[in-house]
């Protein structure tokens, strides 16, 4: 029986695994043992971070809106303009709001005291 060389594939299979871990340092952009664990790593790394990431900038829009509203009145919080918006059915995300809040302060103050009036004038003349 003649003998089969396979190194071929092998080295293909190996070349591929490191071409995805030429940034690393040391051992692990060079032992290809390693080098399989430590894909498999990053791999879930970025799979957990992509949702945390999500997290985190939701948490800085928030901030950033509660931010912006105390500054006006101490009585009026990120929470009940929260509350207004959703009586009123206004469509407008956190992020949306967050940058409306960073680039036209104004425009937001415009916003958050249009739907005091409307719901303390609902709630008083209780058409809610």
């Amino acid at each position: 029986m003649t003998r089969i060389k396979r190194g071929y594939i092998a080295r293909r299979r190996r070349t591929k695994i490191r071409l995805f871990a030429s940034s690393f340092r040391g051992a692990h952009s060079r032992l290809t043992r390693t080098i399989t664990q430590q894909k498999i790593r990053a791999l879930v790394s970025a799979h957990r971070d992509r949702d945390k990431q999500k997290r985190n900038f939701r948490r800085l829009w928030i901030t950033r809106i509660n931010a912006v509203i105390r500054e006006r009145g101490v009585s009026y919080s990120y929470s009940k303009l929260i509350h207004d918006l959703y009586k009123r059915q206004l469509l407008l995300n956190r992020k949306i709001l967050a940058q409306i809040a960073i680039s036209n302060r104004n425009c937001l103050y415009m916003i958050s005291n249009d739907i005091i009036k409307e719901v303390d004038w609902k709630e008083s003349t209780g058409i809610i």
